[in-house]
């Protein structure tokens, strides 16, 4: 056996060791999730473009500047395997937790759990089926089908539709409470949970929580609402 199929080996036995670890799963979780709330954090800032009264110019060209640049596609790479690994984590995780509790996933700090504690596996799943209808509509459309519309277009197609922004909208009420949850059990995951800096942990988790999905669900309502009034 060649050294390097040996090291391979080695480091696939040391992965799954680690994550047969009941810490080593929410070390995981908290890894992934942080990736995941920079990803939000800068999708964000991108799709506020849609509500810029120029016709979609401003989004269109921070659309075509992610497709032409080689470093996001590769980032994209590692996005798409942050959200499997969180999904995956998060299914063991509350697995573990059925078993040895009862209960559904938690994290707790010596109090009952809470509301979103005990509904993660809801939310994140609900999200999961949302991110499918989500990529289906633009990422699938345009690269893979190369759609003729252009991705503003495309937005404006999906949020004039009732339907599709009001599951939007629910959806980024089921993130807020996934979110609300998940910032705080990162920090205890990885051992910041210190009574002198958790109230912070918890405001800013709050605020994020709040207001992250909060922008996000504005951007579907304008538009539809836009739509209406001059409909």
């Amino acid at each position: 056996m060649s050294y390097e199929v040996k090291n391979y080996k080695n480091s696939l036995k040391w992965f799954f060791d680690a994550i047969s670890i009941s810490t080593g799963k929410k070390y995981a979780m908290a890894f992934t999730g942080f990736f995941l709330i920079l990803f939000l954090t800068v999708h964000l800032f991108g799709n506020l473009l849609l509500l810029k009264n120029d016709g979609g110019a401003a989004f269109n060209e921070y659309s075509k500047s992610l497709l032409a640049n080689t470093l996001i596609r590769i980032i994209e790479v590692f996005l798409f395997a942050g959200f499997i690994l969180h999904i995956f984590f998060g299914i063991l995780v509350t697995i573990q937790n059925k078993k040895a509790r009862g209960k559904r996933y938690a994290v707790t700090s010596g109090e009952t759990s809470s509301f979103f504690s005990r509904h993660m596996s809801e939310t994140g799943g609900l999200v999961l089926v949302f991110l499918v209808l989500h990529l289906q509509t633009f990422f699938y459309a345009h690269r893979i089908l190369e759609s003729n519309l252009t991705m503003y277009e495309s937005c404006v197609q999906a949020f004039e539709n009732i339907y599709y922004t009001g599951f939007y909208v629910f959806i980024m009420v089921l993130l807020s409470f996934h979110l609300t949850h998940g910032f705080q059990s990162a920090f205890q995951s990885f051992g910041l949970n210190h009574n002198k800096y958790l109230p912070l942990v918890k405001l800013l988790g709050r605020f994020y929580a709040l207001v992250v999905p909060g922008l996000f669900a504005v951007i579907p309502v304008y538009i539809y609402v836009e739509k209406f009034i001059h409909s």
